[in-house]
């Protein structure tokens, strides 16, 4: 793939890009690995889940952490002795931290309590400084505060770099020629696919591939109750990598057909049903996109039987105490028994 120009102009100043970074972080590229598309099986539906916790750092925000970095180092934006600084729920922070430690960079999370703890004890692993802010905003989330503490360290540790994923456009160019050109490669026809959605740059990337290649197919943006996406007022959430209090500035590039928003309850739900029909253990974004195939598709009337796809974002091992854990479902989401039992048989979703 073609790199950019090697200088650019900023504030006049003409800015050298670090050649041995770049050819670091162009090595770490070529040997990222397309993630697999499988078939599961569903009465009504031709299902495909496109297996993203398959990446080397185990989510798809392998995809956009390293094209945000890689066109940072391009651009001179990133050099040998900048550190890197970023607001996440965890994914994203796993990944920016992986590639930061191959190629020698700084990483710093911030993180805020609802960060699952297996994610936290290996962000403390991989960096030697973590961020975490305790005190919610007024919506009772903590984005905010979260965004608040980078523009403090961006003021306090010069020469910092905030990839800023709310809002990069290097993360919908991820999607769009990686994750959702492996997609749409691997399938003959198309006609839904479910896409959650956090910071946007996943839906708006794969929303473009797919209408590029796939005209009619329609995008179904999956959303969990409590966020403010979508214009439902922000109210406090427990499960990270779903949902976000603010209005994420990549959702004006995504093309939606369809929202389907998710409670929590039913992400839960999603998980255990997505482990006892097909084997696969996902996290929380996942079992709320599953649950959201089933809410959509109930009662509506399908020509045949269309073909549907989603991603599986990441594991559930960092989940095991929350989403997997039939007490902390009780007293966290208050759900009891509605859960099925792992082995359940379903036949709707």
């Amino acid at each position: 793939m073609r790199l950019c120009n090697t200088t650019r102009q900023q504030s006049g100043d003409r800015v050298k890009v670090d050649q041995s970074l770049l050819e670091r972080i162009r090595g770490i590229g070529d040997s990222l690995p397309e993630t697999p598309v499988v078939r599961l099986r569903h009465p009504h539906l031709e299902l495909f889940a496109k297996l993203e916790f398959c990446n080397p750092g185990g989510s798809s925000k392998d995809r956009s952490a390293y094209w945000i970095l890689r066109r940072a180092v391009e651009r001179g934006d990133v050099r040998e002795g900048t550190a890197v600084a970023e607001s996440s729920s965890g994914n994203f922070a796993l990944s920016m931290a992986s590639f930061c430690r191959l190629l020698g960079l700084t990483f710093i999370p911030v993180i805020d309590p609802n960060v699952n703890a297996a994610t936290e004890r290996q962000l403390r692993l991989l960096c030697d400084r973590v961020e975490k802010v305790t005190a919610a905003d007024a919506t009772g989330g903590y984005l905010k505060a979260r965004l608040a503490r980078i523009q403090e360290l961006r003021a306090d540790l010069p020469p910092l770099y905030w990839p800023n994923q709310y809002a990069n456009t290097d993360a919908v160019y991820a999607h769009e020629h990686a994750t959702g050109a492996e997609l749409c490669r691997a399938l003959p026809a198309l006609d839904y696919v479910f896409v959650g959605v956090s910071t946007a740059g996943t839906i708006a990337g794969l929303s473009t591939r797919v209408k590029q290649e796939f005209p009619g197919a329609r995008v179904v943006a999956v959303d969990s109750e409590g966020s403010a996406i979508f214009g439902s007022p922000s109210r406090p959430r427990r499960i990270p990598g779903l949902g976000s209090s603010l209005v994420p500035p990549l959702l004006s590039k995504a093309l939606i057909d369809d929202v389907v928003i998710v409670p929590e309850a039913e992400a839960a739900e999603g998980c255990r049903r997505l482990l006892s029909r097909h084997g696969i253990f996902a996290g929380g974004s996942t079992g709320s996109v599953y649950a959201a195939i089933s809410r959509y598709f109930t009662g509506r009337e399908t020509a045949g039987r269309p073909a549907v796809a989603f991603l599986c974002a990441d594991r559930g091992g960092a989940y095991s105490d929350t989403l997997y854990d039939p007490a902390w479902v009780h007293h966290v989401l208050n759900v009891d028994s509605a859960l099925p039992p792992v082995g359940t048989e379903v036949t709707a979703g």
